[in-house]
């Protein structure tokens, strides 16, 4: 029997949500689509290009995932492709992606051009195409056996893992500095690309009561990144916040819309499914919490925590201009509970 995680990854006790009948045939849909969209682009690479982009399903390299501008990335570079094998990646991009969240991760890659001009080479190499994207599995992709496929640089990390028509899109980390572009600066100034994970959250804030806000503001200093970082495998942060129960209907309104914000970065089968998985585990147990100031401008942090589910947000660095953002999923990073299952299914 092959193993397919570090076994230390493999949980002890598997949370498995089943999906609808209709979620399920909309999501091997999508796996169909991906499939297809990542073998037309393994089609056009060259044979040096696919050995940089191709790992085995078991290769650690899978989960070696970060978003900071690192040397040491695998994968084939955005740069090195020619036009037609940049669109065909852009397009397997689009496929784990709303429109929105397409919109977020193009606007990220191209505020590496802002970095450019700000830091004017005195920081690591920028450029809007040190992108790379890499395969995990052999061709051709199905149901029958699992693959996945990474699209990661600086700021952006989308991991995808597809088990039996199933996906797995997770770890996701969204970035942007500057979190908004204070200078004329190619026509982008006031481009603020995770605007909306700001907004959403400061809606559901101003409107807790100073009772409330005791209890979801649990510090008056917010950390100074994402307290899981780039770790492979993440458990519950500590029960800090106010619960989902503990809101007013119109206050329960506005956290379903900032989960929204970020279930919504997803494809709508995937985000779906995340929100239908979500929905099982118990909406009441869902925390919010905040750190750091309310004011505007001023260093802050958020979390929404449940049962199944980690979102951290933190706006800190560069004087409180400067945006780390993650979804996590406690037994589904990585497709760990897929696989897990898929194991469990090759016994019998």
């Amino acid at each position: 029997m092959k193993s397919y995680l570090p076994l230390l990854l493999l949980p002890t006790v598997a949370l498995v949500f089943t999906l609808t009948e209709a979620q399920s045939k909309a999501q091997e849909k999508s796996a169909k689509t991906m499939a297809k969209a990542a073998e037309n682009l393994l089609t056009l690479l060259t044979p040096e290009q696919k050995a940089k982009a191709t790992f085995a399903f078991t290769d650690p390299e899978r989960t070696n995932w970060h978003f900071v501008p690192r040397d040491d990335r695998k994968g084939v570079q955005i740069k090195e492709m020619t036009p037609e094998q940049k669109a065909a990646a852009m397009a397997l991009l689009k496929t784990g992606l709303s429109q929105k969240g397409y919109t977020k991760a193009t606007t990220i890659m191209a505020m590496e051009n802002v970095l450019k001009a700000i830091e004017k080479g005195t920081g690591p190499i920028r450029d809007t195409e040190r992108y790379f994207v890499s395969f995990f599995g052999t061709p051709p992709f199905s149901a029958s056996k699992p693959w996945g496929w990474r699209f990661e640089g600086h700021h952006f990390a989308l991991n995808v893992t597809l088990v039996g028509g199933k996906i797995a899109a997770s770890p996701n980390f969204y970035g942007t500095n500057p979190a908004e572009i204070r200078v004329d600066d190619g026509g982008m100034k006031g481009t603020r690309a995770l605007k909306d994970e700001e907004e959403a959250a400061r809606a559901l804030l101003t409107t807790l009561t100073p009772e409330q806000q005791k209890t979801a503001i649990y510090a008056t200093d917010a950390p100074n990144d994402i307290l899981t970082g780039d770790k492979v495998k993440v458990a519950a942060l500590e029960a800090k916040g106010i619960a989902y129960k503990a809101l007013t209907k119109e206050q329960k309104k506005l956290l379903d819309a900032l989960i929204g914000v970020h279930t919504g970065n997803m494809a709508s089968e995937l985000a779906s499914a995340r929100t239908e998985r979500l929905k099982k585990a118990g909406k009441d147990a869902i925390l919010f919490a905040w750190a750091g100031e309310t004011e505007r401008g001023k260093r802050h942090y958020y979390r929404i925590q449940g049962p199944t589910f980690l979102v951290e947000y933190d706006n800190t660095q560069n004087n409180a201009n400067h945006i780390h953002s993650v979804w996590r999923d406690f037994d589904g990073d990585f497709g760990e509970n897929l696989i897990a299952e898929h194991l469990a299914s090759e016994k019998h």
